[in-house]
């Protein structure tokens, strides 16, 4: 009999059905990373998150068969660690089509409408004020018009592009970064920097893609560019954005995620005079989650359990 083991049940709000083969099933609402060893003792399948899973754990956990990742994102689990012991990785993928890229749309609306700035004129009074039916206080930019950078595809970036043609942006997809040769339908790394309106990243974190953009990157970019992160706070060098919206490098930055999450008290994202400024939006790695989303996700997961307890595992990164 199958033993599953979900080490973070609270992480998604959704309704979970058991899988449809014999089993015991175990559920913790939340795991710190020193519970999870203990806690997987005896496991053959374990569900998990977003607390890591590094080789010293897989190794301690010699019944583990499989791991099933409630996300897309695997950089969570020791991979090659788990390859090496014969552990089958299975990760979940497209939930997220439509409610990221919303998302994504939804901060690059509100920072190119200048939407913060104009409530804070509202809240202070300055239309009440105004001799005239409106204010012309902060700049509002169309997206229709607009060059699109796209950093990383996938089915969320290709749903980017899907609601970014449809407000009439012109979309260039980014070549990978110091890349001797541009494929067909891209667009070479720096000339993209230097030439969108908007940069969106949809890249998953590497060892490649650590800092990928940083101070150098920044500054290549138009100073009236907007940054928009919804992967993966890594991707970004945060002192250099920090800098770059301090010193006017580029237009604003709308983010979802940082190094860190959930941020220790401190963190350099949630500097209250980074957070004052009308031209970043930080929401907290929320993207992902709409309902609908939470239960395609929820769906896909026993799926891809049942999937490898019949002898055919899906999504498999190991």
């Amino acid at each position: 009999m199958q033993r599953i083991v979900y080490l973070e049940r609270e992480s998604v709000i959704a309704e979970l059905r058991r899988p449809s083969f014999a089993h015991q099933w175990t559920e913790y609402a939340k795991t710190a990373p020193g519970q999870v060893v203990e806690r997987l003792a005896g496991a053959t399948i374990a569900i998990i998150n977003k607390v890591p899973l590094p080789a010293a754990a897989v190794n301690a956990l010699p019944e583990l068969k499989m791991v099933a990742i409630a996300a897309t994102g695997t950089n969570i689990v020791d991979l090659e660690a788990c390859k090496a012991r014969g552990i089958v990785v299975s990760n979940i993928r497209g939930y997220a089509d439509h409610t990221v890229p919303e998302h994504v749309m939804a901060l690059m609306l509100a920072l190119s409408r200048n939407l913060i700035a104009w409530r804070e004129s509202v809240q202070a009074g300055r239309w009440q004020q105004s001799d005239q039916f409106c204010l012309f206080d902060h700049p509002i930019r169309d997206l229709h018009g607009a060059t699109l950078g796209l950093i990383g595809s996938g089915s969320l970036g290709n749903g980017v592009v899907r609601l970014a043609e449809a407000f009439g942006m012109r979309v260039l997809r980014a070549e990978h970064k110091n890349s001797a040769t541009v494929r067909p339908g891209y667009t070479a790394f720096s000339e993209v920097l230097a030439t969108a309106d908007v940069i969106t990243l949809h890249c998953p974190l590497l060892p490649e893609t650590q800092n990928l953009i940083g101070e150098a990157e920044l500054r290549a970019m138009k100073s009236t560019a907007l940054l928009i992160n919804t992967a993966r706070g890594g991707i970004v060098n945060e002192p250099a954005l920090i800098r770059a919206l301090q010193e006017g490098w580029i237009a604003g930055a709308g983010f979802d995620v940082v190094t860190v999450e959930p941020p220790p008290v401190g963190h350099v994202m949630l500097a209250p005079e980074l957070l004052a400024l009308p031209n970043f939006l930080l929401t907290p790695h929320v993207a992902w989650s709409s309902r609908p989303a939470m239960q395609m996700l929820a769906d896909q997961l026993i799926a891809n359990i049942e999937a490898y307890v019949a002898g055919s595992p899906t999504n498999r990164v190991a």
